[in-house]
Formats: structure tokens, sequence, C-alpha cells
């Protein structure tokens, strides 16, 4: 059965909520106060993000190929593993995923939050990321070399391959959840490895148009990083595949 272009991005709007649902909610866990996983620690995080990401796949794979990620759409378009002309439908679904995901984290620890409302801060990033120190030009190089690897190891992969999409769906879950592990891990301590504007801006947005106690700013003076980075990570990836390959 043929998929039209509307299903594959209502599915890819599905696995990016899955993804942020899972992912913010890690970092809301381990975050916010009275919750019972507060302080579990990074290396919680970083594979609670990679399976986030293996259930987003295990959603949107089959039918949209599951790039989850703008970057990741744009990057494989750049390296002509996917059409241009749904690239901007692809972006918008996964971008109003991700807003979806944040307020389905909202209302999930809606009771945690009240009980955070003293660390403005600390209710910012579990909806999106800050840098461990700020200095956004460093920042961005940090996100555009996640990117990057995201990216470039995406297109590796999928060389071996031989499906008709070609996404993070079609490496199969596993590979794609070490992958981001192996990013938070390696990579992830100074930003919070947002790769991905889908992760970050929509949840930002999320962020500022919810009426949580404390909350204090959103941080827009920094979200260019997150979401330029990322893409130009993904761009510089595409450029290296197509004259490696």
């Amino acid at each position: 059965m043929e998929i039209s272009l509307f299903q594959k991005c209502v599915f890819e709007f599905l696995g990016t909520m899955i993804l942020i649902l899972m992912g913010d909610g890690v970092c809301a866990n381990v975050s916010l106060n009275k919750s019972k996983a507060k302080g579990a620690g990074w290396i919680v995080v970083t594979i609670a993000w990679g399976l986030a990401v293996m259930m987003g796949v295990f959603v949107s794979g089959p039918y949209s190929g599951a790039h989850l990620n703008p970057a990741v759409s744009v990057g494989l378009a750049l390296a002509g593993k996917f059409a241009w002309s749904a690239v901007l439908p692809y972006c918008v679904a996964q971008m109003l995923g991700g807003f979806c995901g944040a307020v389905l984290v909202y209302l999930y620890f809606k009771d945690h939050y009240d009980a955070t409302s003293d660390s403005p801060e600390v209710i910012l990033s579990t909806f999106c990321t800050i840098p461990a120190i700020p200095n956004k030009w460093r920042n961005f190089l940090s996100e555009t070399i996640g990117a990057f690897v995201l990216v470039f190891i995406i297109l590796c992969f999928a060389t071996t391959g031989n499906t008709p999409e070609v996404g993070m769906g079609s490496l199969g879950a596993i590979p794609v959840a070490c992958l981001i592990v192996a990013i938070g891990m390696s990579l992830g301590g100074t930003t919070g490895y947002a790769i991905n504007p889908a992760r970050d801006i929509p949840p930002r947005f999320a962020h500022m148009i919810l009426p949580i106690k404390g909350k204090g700013g959103s941080g827009w003076n920094y979200s260019w990083v997150p979401l330029v980075g990322p893409m130009v990570g993904g761009a510089i990836a595409a450029g290296l595949f197509l004259l490696v390959f």
C-alpha cells in the first residue's frame, strides 16, 4: 500500500511526540522536586534519550523513515537520499510533535513542577537545552559537531541498507538508540546535546506559553544555537558523505 505524504507526516508527528514525551520526561523525572528519580544522573538521562528515540523510530519508522529531526531531513535531502518536496512538511510535523510532547510532559509532571517553583533554571532544563558554560559560539560548535556525527553516521548506516525510505527507521531501532546514547555520553555534557531543532525549539515555546509556576524566562537569546547548529552540522555531514562515498 502506498503511503501518502500526509500519512508520513502524521507518523513523523507521532514519532517526534513520543521522542519528546519520553526524552523531556526523563529530564523532568531526574530533576524535579519530589520525583522518586530525582538525582538519578547523566547516565540515566543519556540512556533514556536513546530509548526515547528508539520508541519514536518504532512508531514512525515503517511509514515515514523516522527522521524525527529537521537536521536529519535536510541532511538526507542534501545527500540526495530524500525528496526536497517532502522536507518542509516533515519539518513542520516534527516541530508540532515536539511541542505536543513537551505539553504532555508538563501535564504529567504538573505537581512536581509546582514543587520546583523556586528553581526556574531547573524547570527550563526539563523543556530545552541550557549550556553548562554559556559561550554561544563554542556552544554552537558543540551542537554542530554533535549533529554532524548524528547525520553522518545515519548516512553511513544507510549505505548498507536496501530500503525505499532512508532515515532513522531504515537502520533499525537499536543502532539508532546506541548512536544517541553514544553522542550523549561522549559529547553531550557541554550543551545538553539538542542536535535536533524539534527537541529544543518547540518545547522552549511550550515553556514560554504554559502557566508554569515560577518558570522564569525561556532563554530565547540562546535558542539560535540548538536551531542553527544542528542544521549546519547536518549539511556538513551530507557534504562529506557525498565527497567520500
